[in-house]
């Protein structure tokens, strides 16, 4: 392994200034020409820090703990978690991941932590849930991913919800639709409140009148089956906004016993980009994409300028389907959610 001492030989500086500037704090200590040297050659001689010896040094671990609320027995863990760990990687963190399933769970699995020294915490809650934050988190660095603290004292990245609503009604009115449905969800969840707001402002904006009797909010099994198709018996829509890919099924099955086709007769958007739901479809499923990766890689990136305090300006995102929203945006910080063209909206409007 190779040592600073070998670094400042090979670069002919000080230990110290090699210290210096592998460690970040050269700034207005050390020649620009002379850094970018010492960086050059630690990098020719594939330099790695100690993690251990740096802990030693600065009471830091860089550790990070993910706590999560039943996000990862989910479909979507993977992204959230994904992109959380790949920018503490990038920035030379470590990612230790939990998951909590009731008060008393998170307790323990945060004491956990505590005892292995993590430097911060990032809090993930399924669907994007206002959360009581307990203080056993509260008391360190904490960012929230996918969820709100209720008395707003921490950093959050949520998708935009009223924006999902308004982007797919409004995709729905581009082909040339008037009567739009939306199915929502029976249960208190953050997003279809603030979903079925984004539907009225499309509509609104469009000068299409809201109809409440186009509005039916479902749960799961034979009933919201039962219930999409009296909608369908009774208002026929042309179009139908789903608060997420899942209820598009029963879309699907009530536009086939009628004899409508999907994309022709009836238009369907979803949420989710559920891919065992969205292109298993046929035709399949044009829907919001949920930026769980997005919101992973900035709760992270996040937590770890809050630790460094280092300046908003200085990251480099990676490419993603959403873009995402500056370290300094007001809390919520809210991405603006993809919308994925396939094939059940028709292309054109009709004559």
């Amino acid at each position: 392994m190779t040592t600073m001492k070998e670094v400042a030989q090979r670069a002919g500086v000080s230990v110290s200034t090699v210290s210096l500037v592998l460690n970040g704090r050269d700034s207005g200590r050390v020649k620009t020409e002379i850094a970018q040297r010492v960086r050059d050659t630690a990098r020719a001689l594939d330099y790695r820090p100690n993690p251990l010896a740096r802990s030693l040094r600065t009471s830091r671990t860089r550790m990070l703990g993910f706590v999560s609320m039943e996000v990862a027995t989910t479909p979507y863990a993977g992204g959230i978690i994904l992109g959380a760990q790949e920018a503490a990687s990038e920035a030379g963190y470590l990612l230790t991941t939990v998951n909590a399933d009731g008060k008393v769970n998170l307790e323990q699995e945060a004491a956990t932590l505590h005892r292995y020294g993590v430097d911060g915490f990032l809090f993930s809650t399924m669907s994007n849930r206002v959360s009581d934050i307990p203080e056993s988190l509260a008391s360190y660095p904490l960012v929230l991913a996918d969820a709100t603290d209720a008395h707003n004292r921490f950093p959050a990245i949520v998708p935009d919800e009223v924006r999902i609503g308004r982007d797919a009604t409004q995709r729905l009115i581009d082909a040339g639709l008037t009567r739009i449905a939306y199915i929502g969800c029976t249960a208190p969840l953050v997003a279809q409140g603030l979903r079925l707001e984004g539907y009225r402002q499309a509509l609104e904006h469009a000068g299409i009148p809201y109809r409440s009797e186009l509005v039916c909010d479902v749960l799961y099994n034979d009933e919201a089956l039962r219930t999409v198709g009296r909608l369908f018996d009774e208002q026929r829509p042309d179009g139908v906004f789903c608060f997420n890919d899942s209820r598009a099924w029963y879309v699907y099955e009530c536009a086939a016993r009628l004899g409508l086709t999907i994309g022709e007769d009836v238009s369907v958007v979803g949420v989710d980009n559920h891919p065992v739901v969205s292109e298993t479809f046929s035709p399949q499923l044009t829907t919001v994409e949920l930026p769980h990766y997005e919101m992973g890689y900035w709760a992270a990136t996040k937590l770890i300028s809050m630790l460094a305090d280092s300046p908003a300006e200085d990251v480099r995102w990676p490419a993603t389907t959403a873009p995402m929203p500056p370290l300094d945006a007001p809390t919520p910080a809210m991405i603006h959610c993809t919308l994925i063209e396939r094939d059940s909206v028709r292309d054109t409007p009709m004559d």
